[in-house]
């Protein structure tokens, strides 16, 4: 790989994992508590707005607990060192990557400490604590809520994210688990531009064999290793 190369990451639950941040499929974690219908969906918000801002002050309060790992902290070494452009997409709702050092991560799924109202749009960083009937700041709307996306909602960046995975010369999903798009489509994408492809997770995905190559542990392991390897 040359020391120009354009290398685009996709990092999912599984990087944050080893933080103590619950994953979908966790047992006995926060997700396993709910059905995602009911606290990851507009319908379930306006069914029941107490349970999804208490779903998400949880999952806010134990964000603010966890701290960033190894495998955080390679992808902002590489960031660091690599002489050409690193890009980090996430769809984690988690700030681990900045905390770890990372610059410019887009937060394709949002972000847990931001809120956004639900009638205007306009968003503002939310306190620990939202309540049904948050008011908005811009319009004073008592629609507050968490400021991620939701299943059945678009995902931000899309635009960026694949003008960025047409220029890729690496490509590279950590801890996600392939199923969940159009996330699960960058491989292709990627692919489709010539790019070298690469999973690192802790066992293969739903779409391991789309890729190139792949490496199979926990990612406080498996990522520093891979950026110790690209930096040589």
């Amino acid at each position: 790989m040359g020391k120009s190369a354009k290398i685009v990451i996709l990092t999912g639950a599984g990087i944050s994992a080893e933080s103590g941040l619950s994953t979908f499929r966790d047992e006995g974690g926060l997700w396993a508590q709910h059905r995602i219908e009911d606290v990851a969906t507009p319908e379930g918000f306006a069914r029941n707005p107490d349970l999804v801002h208490r779903f998400y002050n949880a999952r806010r309060a134990q964000a603010a607990e966890a701290r960033p790992n190894a495998a955080h902290q390679a992808l902002a070494r590489l960031q660091r060192e690599h002489p050409g452009e690193v890009v980090i997409v996430t769809q984690n709702v988690d700030t681990l990557h900045e905390a770890g050092g990372a610059a410019d991560v887009l937060h394709m799924h949002g972000r847990l400490e931001g809120a956004v109202c639900a009638t205007c749009g306009h968003s503002w960083t939310a306190p620990m604590e939202m309540q049904t009937g948050h008011p908005c700041p811009a319009c004073a709307a008592p629609a507050g809520r968490p400021g991620v996306v939701w299943f059945g909602e678009m995902p931000y960046f899309m635009e960026e994210i694949y003008t960025h995975l047409a220029d890729a010369d690496l490509f590279a999903a950590i801890g996600t688990s392939g199923e969940v798009y159009p996330a699960a489509a960058f491989v292709d994408e990627a692919h489709l531009a010539g790019a070298h492809t690469v999973e690192l997770n802790l066992e293969p995905s739903a779409t391991a064999s789309r890729f190139a190559e792949r490496r199979f542990g926990p990612a406080t392991e498996t990522v520093p290793a891979w950026v110790a390897g690209l930096l040589g």
